[in-house]
């Protein structure tokens, strides 16, 4: 267990500043290709659907369970008020928590703890993975999860760094194009006459401020949470140790 706590709590040196800039062009090109994104957003939707579960949690609200579903979409069921504070947190939670996820890895891998924001992710994927509810969410998570234990484990630091930065900037930009697609689906929605039961809609019936408003809430905290991730992961990369080849 010391063993194990000291790979965890150590720091390890990153890779070269044009490593961590591919990684993140090949996240941004993950995200921007249609077929690409279509399976690379479930781990978008496990972030959302756990950040759902946690603030149910944190707020006092009694968790039921979540299902994912091979759309790239999810639900999460609380037990509690259907009105109030908590159910408020609940609701923004999802759109909030892919970017703050990411701007949380960005942070670990500046201060070069690139295994403990590995073994965090794990974490994170066994929390939500109690609270999965059907079965393409437990292949969703158990896919998703024993990837990054291979990483963990079989991967040399090398290969580890980059799955780990490549990952952040995923999360980052990831969150990003997820409140994107909200605002895009409302106005399908719109033009269709129907009305939307998106989180945006669902928090503008319990707080009476508009839908596209929490939509430009959403959208803010994605942005600062890129534009601080990016900092985190950019300046000062030519001062850090190398890996060795």
């Amino acid at each position: 267990m010391h063993e194990l706590w000291s790979r965890i709590s150590g720091t390890q040196p990153v890779p070269p500043a044009w490593v961590i800039a591919v990684s993140g062009v090949v996240a941004l090109l993950i995200v921007a290709d249609s077929r690409a994104w279509r399976l690379a957003r479930n781990s978008i939707t496990i972030a959302h659907e756990g950040g759902h579960a946690l603030a149910s949690v944190l707020s006092g609200r009694r968790l039921e369970g979540i299902r994912l579903h091979s759309d790239t979409s999810g639900v999460t069921y609380s037990r509690g008020r259907r009105a109030g504070p908590a159910m408020v947190i609940t609701s923004a939670a999802g759109y909030l928590t892919p970017s703050l996820l990411g701007a949380g890895a960005a942070w670990l891998l500046a201060a070069h703890h690139v295994t403990a924001m590995l073994w965090l992710l794990l974490v994170l994927l066994a929390a939500t993975f109690l609270a999965i509810r059907n079965a393409y969410g437990v292949l969703a998570v158990l896919l998703t999860a024993g990837a990054v234990v291979a990483v963990s484990w079989l991967a040399t630091p090398a290969l580890q760094a980059v799955f780990g930065y490549t990952a952040a900037w995923f999360l980052l930009l990831g969150g990003v194009r997820a409140v994107i697609e909200l605002q895009s689906q409302r106005r399908r929605s719109r033009r269709r006459g129907q009305a939307s039961a998106s989180d945006a809609d669902q928090l503008s019936r319990l707080t009476g401020v508009p839908g596209g408003a929490w939509v430009a809430v959403f959208a803010l905290v994605g942005l600062a949470a890129l534009v601080l991730g990016s900092r985190l992961l950019i300046p000062g990369l030519l001062h850090m140790p190398h890996l060795a080849g």
